[in-house]
């Protein structure tokens, strides 16, 4: 049997998108996709969609290392990254922090109220950095799922924020059964590194429903990268 061993964690959550996270900037910590598995079980580990761990960096505060719940590391993860540069502020006295991943550098600020805000970047909107296996317009990807009717979810933006993503827009963001659908769009053969799905219902010009299905997670009560791509993808076809 393999021995125990203790790592502190500490558990955060960003609009119930929740993670663990460890500091790994002193000595750094290295878990295999077993651990973190095990880790963000919800039964009978931690739980958590997105494990962290902090390493030290050169460029900026920290880096952020990602890993969903199935044990795969990801580039981005828009609320661990204000989670975690949430903590990074408190330690350096600060309303400002960086933050390294494996998608760029991130800068987060603090508005004194509690609210963080992170900048992801640029969005990336051609079929070769999202990435799609073909040339497509990522405007409108016709996606079949067999379990929607063909006017619910069969035209799709897609759009990077660090990590893939799909949107679709439907009348009703709530009647989407999302739950199974997910895992066939999100390993569709059009993604290579899969993608992140999202339903979204616009309810005015300012403002979305989303709801969204986490490649490697499942369904979360909340992803920035996702509220981001939605933003661009919305804007792109001009309903918000």
């Amino acid at each position: 049997m393999a021995a125990m061993r203790e790592i502190p964690f500490i558990k955060m959550h960003g609009l119930g998108n929740d993670f663990v996270i460890l500091d790994g900037r002193k000595d750094r910590i290295i878990l295999t996709s077993e651990e973190v598995c095990a880790i963000s079980d919800r039964r009978r580990g931690v739980g958590c969609d997105q494990l962290i761990t902090l390493e030290s960096s050169e460029r900026a505060n920290a880096f952020m290392r990602i890993h969903n719940a199935d044990g795969g590391e990801v580039a981005a993860c828009g609320n661990a990254a204000r989670c975690v540069a949430d903590r990074l502020m408190n330690e350096l006295g600060a309303e400002y922090a960086s933050l390294e991943t494996a998608a760029g550098i991130l800068k987060a600020t603090r508005d004194g109220h509690g609210m963080v805000t992170v900048d992801q970047g640029l969005a990336r909107i051609e079929w070769h950095e999202i990435p799609l296996a073909q040339e497509i317009d990522t405007l409108h990807i016709n996606l079949s799922t067999g379990a929607q009717p063909a006017s619910e979810l069969n035209d799709a933006v897609a759009v990077n924020v660090g990590n893939p993503h799909a949107v679709f827009f439907v009348d009703d963001a709530t009647s989407v059964d999302l739950a199974s659908i997910g895992p066939g769009l999100e390993n569709h053969n059009l993604f290579p590194e899969r993608a992140n799905i999202s339903v979204a219902q616009v309810l005015t010009p300012h403002s979305l429903r989303v709801r969204v299905w986490e490649r490697g997670v499942g369904i979360t009560a909340a992803c920035g990268t996702a509220a981001c791509a939605v933003a661009v993808a919305s804007a792109r076809r001009g309903l918000t």
